[in-house]
């Protein structure tokens, strides 16, 4: 009889969603009720926001640009954006990204968003799998596209955005994280989760000595 109980006990249901329910939607989004058995085997529910916007033929949203600006005799630098953000109510730092257009790529889609929003040209180097971003609110998906820029070709010399209300920000690749805390205390805004890992990350490679210790 005990061995009948454990092996009950150790069963576990593969967690699976069983419907959605559209309870509100917009032109760029919508909110679901979203019906799903947990692993134990309970039927329980969730609030999910989903883009309406996703593309037939791709399961990514959009994309987020890490473009780095290359000068010869010149530092090399990140292209961030600065711009206001309604949900946020206030002005945000973040990579250059933007949504998939119909029968686009995720490579051709980071080109179009970085002309459109920083004015430079680049050369796509690599694309990172589909990733999500904020699971437990959405199943809104992107992917990192690695961008290189000449910054001495003629085109990139000055360049010219296309869109208004977007700050271009360069900071230097070498000291990224300390530039970037250098300006949250002497501007009022909000720096994007994935720029900061990313900044995180990248003294921990570069300089670990200088990565600040975790308090236990």
């Amino acid at each position: 009889m005990s061995n009948v109980r454990n092996a009950d006990k150790n069963t576990k249901t593969v967690p699976h969603v069983v419907k959605e329910e559209i309870i509100a939607a917009g032109k760029w989004a919508r909110l679901d009720k979203t019906t799903y058995v947990d692993p134990s085997g309970k039927t329980r529910t969730w609030e999910t926001v989903k883009r309406t916007t996703r593309q037939s033929h791709t399961a990514t949203d959009g994309v987020q640009i890490l473009a780095i600006l290359n000068r010869a005799h010149h530092k090399d630098f990140v292209v961030l954006v600065k711009q206001f953000r309604p949900p946020m109510g206030c002005y945000t730092l973040e990579f250059p990204a933007g949504l998939i257009d119909d029968n686009e790529s995720a490579e051709t889609t980071a080109l179009r968003e970085l002309k459109e929003e920083t004015g430079y040209k680049g050369e796509v180097v690599r694309v990172s799998p589909v990733m999500c971003l904020d699971p437990g609110l959405s199943n809104c998906t992107t992917q990192f596209v690695m961008v290189n820029i000449n910054g001495d070709d003629p085109d990139n010399l000055n360049p010219t955005q296309e869109l208004e209300f977007i700050d271009v920000i360069l900071l230097p690749l070498d000291g990224f994280q300390i530039r970037i805390d250098e300006l949250l205390q002497k501007e009022d805004m909000v720096v994007d989760a994935k720029v900061y890992i990313y900044s995180v990350a990248l003294q921990a490679f570069t300089k670990p000595s200088e990565v600040p210790a975790v308090r236990q």
